[in-house]
């Protein structure tokens, strides 16, 4: 779309109308949208500036969704939202030149760089290891891999890279995508949507090639082919490669040995579940970022968030966002404490502890009890036929249940080897296709579990 500054700005004027008949409260549209405009329509994304980092954050957390709906009414067509502020405009512009005729949609976050990257015990190596291959592309480590759970920093650090790459190396080339992005784009070249150079040629033509959650490709067999090939011309010409993704190279299931192979010939690093010390310090960098004042806060209510929201990044968040509109919005207060953060995020709390109440031990002694067994045998050493498969249903349960990692349910477990905790629950997975049983099985302790 190429629309007319007047042309965008009567769409802006109609999508807040369309927005009023879903959002009632004025003070919503004076406060966060009063300085709002859009700023372009390009390639399926609107990006809408506003006038502060705190609408940033309010719009993009609360909003999004139904400023997308309001705009396809007005539009005719879907579109993604970005909101930012008008002085990070300028900086994604010029990160998203030389798009060609791939990735023409990526935006790096230019506020997601090294320094606003909170490190801590847990994050640390992963963070030096980002810095020193944006330093020294192509040498050393090469390709670093980096695998976490979900929301604990691997995004940050990838357009941490590009960002310094674009400050300190402005010549080199990056393309930085996730991993679903990256097959979207094959697909359209092989159905011929995109013309022009090969597909191929593109992403090898790269000097950093970041992907995200390289996960979701497992089962793309094709597209699995053409990414061994990328990786293979970019790594014999000494191009940078980093890689994320929520497993261990080892535990990517449908990619080729020689492929795993590769990941962890270069430097893999992981990024753990932060401790109380760096949430504070995360707490500290987002009110500073926000219109409040550190001095404004009970430090106890940074203790209470740390200690109760501290499984990822997203859980902070989510905290300090929801704490952030009560005190701003619901209940203005120039002085948060304690009562008032039990007050913001009680309901929050309240769930999280519902649950916390399923653990790896609660399902271990669930199963154990269901088969007559103790916990001490699932968790022991004991070959005897019909121990070995409780131990594997508690194994998939917990896998399934609650996503702990392999390499944990083997600790768990006595300090079994991950590709032994593996292989349990594969074979649990193999019988539920063909045996009805085992699923009467699953059901059963799930609603043992529930009562």
């Amino acid at each position: 779309m190429n629309e007319t500054i007047s042309e965008l700005q009567n769409a802006w004027s109609r999508i807040q109308t369309e927005l009023s008949k879903t959002i009632e409260d004025r003070h919503f549209f004076d406060v966060y949208l009063g300085e709002s405009y859009i700023h372009s329509i390009e390639n399926g994304t609107m990006t809408v500036v506003v006038g502060s980092k705190l609408a940033v954050t309010i719009l993009s957390s609360k909003y999004t969704s139904l400023i997308q709906e309001a705009a396809k009414t007005v539009l005719g067509t879907n579109v993604k939202v970005v909101i930012n502020i008008k002085e990070d405009i300028k900086i994604v512009s010029a990160l998203s030149e030389d798009k060609e005729n791939f990735f023409k949609s990526q935006v790096i976050n230019p506020s997601l760089t090294f320094d606003s990257f909170i490190a801590g015990p847990s994050n640390l190596e992963a963070k030096q290891a980002a810095l020193f291959v944006a330093s020294n592309p192509g040498k050393a480590f090469n390709p670093l891999f980096i695998y976490s759970n979900s929301g604990l920093g691997k995004t940050h650090l990838m357009h941490a890279i590009v960002n310094y790459v674009h400050e300190k190396f402005p010549g080199k080339k990056t393309l930085y995508c996730d991993s679903n992005d990256f097959f979207n784009e094959y697909l359209k070249f092989l159905t011929g949507q995109t013309k022009g150079t090969a597909f191929k040629d593109f992403c090898a033509s790269r000097d950093f090639f970041l992907i995200d959650d390289i996960q979701n490709i497992s089962s793309k067999e094709q597209t699995l082919v053409t990414f061994f090939e990328i990786f293979n011309i970019l790594h014999s010409h000494g191009k940078q490669i980093v890689i994320t993704s929520d497993k261990h190279p080892s535990e990517l299931k449908a990619f080729d040995e020689r492929l795993k192979s590769r990941f962890a010939a270069g430097l893999t690093v992981s990024i753990n579940q932060p401790d109380t010390q760096t949430c504070v310090a995360i707490l500290k960098n987002k009110i500073e970022n926000s219109i409040l004042d550190i001095n404004s806060f009970d430090p106890q209510v940074l203790e209470l968030i740390a200690k109760n929201f501290s499984k990822n990044i997203r859980e902070i968040d989510t905290a300090f966002n929801k704490l952030l509109w009560y005190v701003t919005s619901f209940r203005p207060t120039k002085y948060i404490s304690l009562d008032i953060a039990y007050e913001a995020l009680q309901s929050l709390i309240d769930v999280k502890v519902s649950k916390q109440k399923l653990n790896e031990q609660r399902i271990i002694s669930v199963v154990a009890d269901y088969y007559n067994k103790t916990p001490s045998q699932l968790t022991g050493t004991s070959r005897q036929g019909e121990i070995v498969f409780a131990r594997h249903i508690a194994m998939y349960m917990i896998r399934k249940m609650l996503d702990t990692p392999y390499t944990k349910i083997g600790m768990i477990f006595g300090g079994k080897d991950h590709s032994t905790v593996m292989n349990g629950v594969e074979k649990v997975e193999k019988e539920l296709k063909t045996n009805p049983n085992i699923e009467t099985v699953i059901n059963e302790v799930k609603s043992l579990l529930k009562a």
